[in-house]
């Protein structure tokens, strides 16, 4: 699914459409350029499950934050990871599925391993404000509410 976003806010509430389609054990990965909007877009899912999008702030130092929601939310961060070995020693793969919810920024520092139930949303700039959104892993019946 393609769909083009306005304004941050746009895709914010574009953000919290998807969160309110996950289910327990996914996983959505952002890929996008620096200040593309993923960020932003983390909070708008963030604030599906009731976490204050200022509480979400770019993960880069933290890497992983946790939020303890129903299920757990975790926002990963992977812009300062440079190498597998660091990826392995984040943690990162114990956040993954089972039953939690994660959401990762620069999630094509994971390569070709990533979990089952995946969801991907690539974010380009077209200008200072819109961003084209492509979205791949939401079943189709679902579009309809994005």
């Amino acid at each position: 699914m393609r769909l083009v976003s306005n304004s941050p806010h746009a895709t914010e509430e574009i953000g919290f459409q998807i969160g309110t389609l996950l289910q327990t054990g996914d996983t959505v990965g952002l890929y996008g350029n620096l200040g593309s909007g993923k960020t932003v877009m983390v909070k708008g899912i963030a604030r599906s499950f009731h976490i204050d999008s200022r509480d979400i702030t770019s993960a880069s130092f933290t890497i992983i934050a946790e939020y303890q929601t129903q299920p757990p939310f975790f926002h990963i961060d992977l812009y300062r990871i440079t190498n597998d070995s660091e990826l392995d020693s984040t943690g990162i793969w114990d956040c993954l599925g089972g039953n939690a919810i994660s959401v990762i920024e620069w999630a094509e520092k994971l390569g070709d391993e990533v979990p089952e139930k995946f969801i991907a949303v690539h974010i380009d700039v077209l200008d200072d404000e819109q961003r084209a959104l492509t979205i791949e892993g939401i079943d189709e019946k679902n579009w309809n509410y994005l």
